[in-house]
């Protein structure tokens, strides 16, 4: 926890972020010039051991089902505001309030609870008046996966999967919202007909702040299968799909960067907030890292963890099969899209152990060993069944166009690196990504503290790639959304206060290599682009490019193979007389059709 701020100390003007994650409550206060001076958490596990969670969670007898105890979440806000006026918190300078939920999960209010909201005592805490608020006591939240025939049935209704996700920016998921509430209304009808409100964990923690119902925001109201991401309406059909009267228990949605209010009169007397304090609308802890990444078009951020996970900012989305797109938090005009990649750090520390004696210097030396484009071997490594796309096992090709059983170490170090980029390029662009003159990549997670997998990707990418550490990313987000959604209400237009508050900054000319606001920081090094010469990828997918046009006498021509339906898996070949268009390559070899997808 960072030093707080002393008793009767004056602290100017400031913001309170808070974030509500599957593990814990945390709160961030930073002041006008974006500077942390404040946090502190509340972990269920440990610290409201009374609910007997793990990891936050309850995980039901089938293995499927997941929730969270409501009251949890509500004990753990009372439990972090008394703890902050304890020590002397000075809550009037607190300007406006915006946070971050975990997305997906969801929150039925019973009837009557609205009375309640608009009636606390400052005598009590939240908890205390709000235990017999909630139609069901234990919210289903992301981990759940006990939809899959709500799921088909939605799809069903809407005439496909792609049908569906053209028009709310994903195919039917399990743990999204929408059809977590056709099972409790099939399942549990009689709470569903008491429930007179539903929020999303972000709208819910707003109502929380408001003393009334907050609207669901455009951002995280596009993980629920409801929202129809265009017109940024709810779609009756999707509506009428998952239960009857939704759209009244819902509510019209919002734009993620409105006021929803001003702070409740609890808040006032119980803490002495200013009673002008705005609450700004409440977002999904996705989006909110968006916004905390200070992501601009263009821009991408690459996740190298366990998992890999990509965070686009999109103008023009193209939905798929694969990812998930949603409204932008930023910009109401953009979108934001993610991607996820099951077959991350474990993927590659098999072959570290397998080709590099489980050595990472060795595992780099085989990287500078190695030219880029591999000498046109490639290949795909799905150890375990991937998300994006559907796929199980190895596949290794070489240069002539052949699948082959194994490659040399070497060879194979980079077959993986190069392969896992490429995808992740490939599947971006099949969702709208296209590279631009300005893109930024900015790697986070443990495989961007390794120089020579960043370089692949910086080569894959065509574009230069920056470290970052992205632990309060949703916090700073909520912190830049908070101050953005006040300062709206100066007439600024919608992205002048935040680009004025969390514009990159540069030092030597090098824009984004210095510290960022708010506890995380980009790290100060050069950043790791393309080599002069040289680039992977000039173009993947698409046509036109600017980037790549380097004098390499043997590039890599990618090419697309469908190996089960709807699955393309990149392939590798040698350069042949395919013609060039405006910098990039046209494909060559077997393409995808149509309808199937990077």
């Amino acid at each position: 926890m960072l030093v707080p701020p002393m008793p009767g100390q004056k602290l100017g003007k400031c913001c309170l972020p808070l974030l509500e994650n599957a593990f814990q409550v945390k709160v961030v206060a930073v002041d006008e010039n974006l500077n942390v001076f404040y946090e502190d958490s509340v972990h269920f596990d440990r610290d409201l051991p009374e609910f007997g969670t793990q990891g936050g969670v309850h995980i039901h007898k089938d293995g499927l089902t997941v929730t969270s105890p409501v009251l949890m979440w509500v004990q753990a806000l009372d439990i972090i505001l008394e703890k902050m006026k304890a020590l002397g918190f000075d809550f009037s300078q607190i300007l406006a309030l915006s946070g971050a939920g975990q997305q997906h999960g969801s929150i039925y209010w019973k009837a009557g609870a609205s009375r309640a909201l608009t009636s606390l005592s400052p005598a009590l805490p939240l908890h205390q008046q709000l235990e017999a608020c909630f139609s069901i006591s234990d919210s289903p939240v992301w981990m759940d996966s006990s939809t899959t025939a709500q799921c088909r049935q939605l799809e069903a209704a809407m005439g496909g999967a792609q049908a569906l996700s053209c028009l709310t920016g994903s195919r039917a998921y399990e743990r999204f919202t929408g059809n977590q509430i056709a099972k409790i209304f099939q399942q549990n009808p009689e709470a569903y007909s008491l429930t007179e409100r539903i929020s999303l964990v972000s709208s819910f923690a707003a109502s929380l702040f408001l003393g009334s119902y907050s609207p669901i925001d455009y951002s995280d109201g596009s993980g629920m299968n409801l929202l129809q991401i265009r017109d940024k309406v709810w779609s009756q059909a999707c509506l009428g799909a998952c239960a009857p009267q939704l759209a009244e228990k819902l509510g019209p949605p919002m734009r993620s960067s409105s006021v929803a209010g001003t702070i409740s009169s609890y808040y006032v007397q119980r803490y002495g907030f200013h009673p002008g304090c705005k609450v700004v609308a409440f977002t999904g802890d996705n989006p909110a890292s968006l916004a905390g990444m200070r992501l601009e078009e263009g821009d991408i951020v690459v996740s190298l963890g366990t998992s890999d996970t990509l965070f686009l900012w999109l103008q023009e989305p193209m939905p798929s099969l694969e990812g998930h797109i949603f409204c932008n938090p930023v910009d109401p005009q953009h979108y934001m899209a993610l991607l996820c990649f099951k077959n991350g750090s474990l993927m590659r520390e098999r072959i570290r152990d397998e080709s590099a004696s489980c050595s990472w210097s060795e595992f780099s030396k085989a990287l500078q060993a190695t030219e880029m484009g591999n000498g046109g071997n490639l290949g795909f490594y799905f150890d375990v069944m991937e998300i994006t796309p559907e796929i199980v096992g190895r596949h290794r090709f070489n240069a002539e166009n052949c699948e082959v059983s194994a490659f040399p170490r070497d060879v194979e170090i980079r077959a993986l690196i190069e392969g896992q980029f490429m995808a992740k390029r490939i599947h971006a662009e099949g969702l709208g990504y296209r590279v631009m003159p300005k893109t930024k990549i900015l790697a986070t997670g443990g495989a961007s503290h390794n120089r020579d997998i960043l370089q692949v990707l910086a080569d894959v990418f065509g574009a230069p790639v920056y470290v970052t550490d992205t632990a309060n990313s949703a916090c700073v987000g909520s912190a830049y959304r908070a101050f953005h959604g006040r300062s709206m209400g100066w007439g600024q237009r919608p992205l002048q206060g935040l680009g004025a508050l969390a514009g990159p900054r540069g030092v030597e000319g090098q824009d984004w290599a210095v510290p960022v606001f708010g506890g995380f920081s980009f790290t100060s090094l050069p950043p790791i682009g393309p080599k002069p010469t040289q680039t992977l990828c000039s173009c993947i997918l698409h046509l036109g490019s600017e980037r790549g046009q380097g004098p390499l006498q043997n590039r890599v021509r990618l090419s697309t193979e469908i190996l089960d339906k709807d699955v393309c898996v990149l392939r590798a070949c040698r350069p042949g007389s395919a013609p060039q268009v405006g910098g990039g390559w046209m494909k060559s070899g077997a393409a995808c059709s149509a309808g199937a997808r990077g």
